[in-house]
């Protein structure tokens, strides 16, 4: 974990596109997409069905490092709003098992608006802690400060010839859009516009490393 200042508040980001706040023991994600592998087949295309097992791995793993107590997801949780009716057996054991042990809070997303409790934890369209605002989307005119996902950002470079693409985080003074955490989730450009829309000027592409944090400038 490495230090990142926010809006007068320490947290830490992790190489795994996860955030968490010390001062109130918070780990914060975005993006899960839980069952996106399944919402797919239903329309057709089959894909992996293991895409809910690998993240609730990579979660249950983080958590048992970070030992928060609460846990807060910014959105877009579960692929579609029925999503959490699917999970299969194993994947909602180890799901209620964190919400169960957890403080645990759902942001609703685009993806997941009318999610239902299914699986525990408390359902919230967006939340106010500590004067920062936890939501699935940023919303540029807002001015107070923020965290949210949404965009699933990554950070494209071409080192010697080669492109190499990492998620990172989307940085201003009062945004701070978190990379998509879900194993089957795509990533957009941070340097697209639409990102550079929902943030404003200034803002900054932040690679989070084991021990380090790379910072890359994008332009407006």
């Amino acid at each position: 974990m490495v230090p990142l200042s926010f809006a007068g508040h320490e947290f830490r980001a992790l190489a795994q596109g996860a955030l968490y706040w010390p001062a109130r023991g918070a780990l914060l994600v975005a993006d899960l997409h839980f069952e996106k592998g399944s919402w797919f087949a239903s329309k057709g295309q089959m894909l992996p069905p293991y895409d809910s097992l690998a993240t609730l791995s990579e979660l249950t793993a983080l958590v048992e490092r970070v030992a928060p107590r609460e846990l807060w997801c910014l959105g877009d949780s579960f692929h579609d709003s029925a999503g959490c009716e699917r999970l299969p057996a194993q994947a909602r054991t180890m799901l209620t098992g964190l919400t169960g042990r957890l403080d645990w809070h759902w942001i609703t997303g685009n993806h997941d608006a009318a999610l239902v409790d299914h699986c525990g934890g408390t359902i919230h369209d967006e939340a106010v802690i500590d004067g920062v605002v936890l939501r699935h989307e940023a919303d540029p005119r807002d001015p107070r400060p923020e965290l949210s996902g949404h965009f699933h950002p990554k950070l494209r470079v071409t080192v010697r010839g080669r492109q190499i693409a990492r998620r990172c985080f989307v940085a201003t003074g009062t945004k701070l859009i978190l990379p998509a955490f879900g194993a089957l989730t795509g990533g957009l450009d941070a340097h697209h516009p639409e990102i550079v829309r929902a943030v404003g000027t200034g803002a900054q592409a932040l690679v989070a490393l084991e021990d380090r944090l790379l910072r890359f400038p994008i332009a407006a």
